[in-house]
């Protein structure tokens, strides 16, 4: 297919933006709003990223309010053509809250945790997924994408195997994270996370909180506290300094680490990271 004939394709975060790329290999061309150093729920809403979505044909979105941002940026580029897809569709979502939300739970989403692309199983409904976007708004590619939508699965089957048996040392192991971006990676190679450096989804760490979670440290056996990229050491050092634990960096999408350049190397980088500290035996 000729470089002007292929389809343009945005979506909210570099993980889409990785899968995109396997499933539409030379059929398409990809841009991603947010990096993967950046904290995903918070996107500015720039004019370049409305003349971005201007010229494409399709988004994909990461869907149950994490990219409540894509929302405005694409009213503001008037892009009448454009086709809309939400990737979570057929994902079971985990952590839907019972009850009433509202702003005093902190940054809760109520249709559920919204992280889900970090449990490889759901990797295979994000590609199903895009590939059912590009076949309707490319017909005449279809079985490219399908094609390709059976190479990415089989990928994905091979190295979930070998995940899986990296993994076991990890399994029952406790560990404390800054945000909650991990119940779905927890599930998938069975660790617990136990608590969290914000007191509350999206706020800032407080005092008080911190000295929680340094009890909870010491009684409950934590040995890691990981901390995505994009957020500050300070309150995970406090809680390091006064327990003994190690503070880590896991990347929870593409490019948010060196090596973790697509979906597959992310997992491999995520693994690594976990499996290289000292808490990495089971309690």
């Amino acid at each position: 297919m000729a470089a002007e004939a292929k389809i343009n394709v945005v979506t909210s975060t570099s993980d889409l933006k990785s899968i995109a790329e396997f499933i539409g290999g030379e059929q398409i061309s990809v841009k991603s709003i947010a990096t993967g150093k950046a904290n995903p729920h918070f996107v500015e809403v720039l004019p370049s990223y409305m003349v971005m979505i201007s010229r494409a044909d399709i988004y994909f979105r990461i869907g149950l309010g994490l990219d409540f941002w894509a929302l405005p940026i694409i009213d503001g580029s008037r892009n009448g053509n454009l086709k809309l897809f939400d990737c979570s569709k057929g994902i079971n979502v985990l952590e839907k809250p019972s009850g009433k939300v509202d702003a005093s739970m902190g940054d809760v989403h109520p249709e559920g945790n919204p992280h889900y692309w970090l449990d490889p199983s759901n990797a295979a409904i994000i590609a199903d997924n895009i590939a059912d976007g590009l076949s309707q708004v490319d017909p005449a590619n279809s079985s490219i994408y399908k094609a390709n939508l059976k190479k990415f699965k089989g990928e994905l089957a091979v190295k979930m195997s070998e995940w899986q048996q990296r993994a076991a040392s990890i399994k029952g192991l406790k560990i404390v994270t800054f945000h909650n971006s991990w119940p779905y990676f927890a599930e998938a190679f069975g660790f617990d996370v136990v608590g969290f450096v914000e007191p509350k989804p999206g706020i800032e760490p407080t005092p008080s909180h911190t000295a929680e979670i340094i009890e909870l440290v010491k009684n409950s056996g934590v040995k890691i506290i990981a901390k995505e990229p994009y957020f500050s050491n300070r309150s995970p050092n406090v809680i390091a300094k006064a327990t003994g634990v190690e503070v880590i960096d896991l990347p929870p999408s593409v490019g948010g680490a060196e090596g973790a350049n697509d979906y597959f190397s992310l997992i491999d980088t995520i693994l690594n990271r976990l499996l290289a500290t000292k808490g990495n035996q089971n309690p």
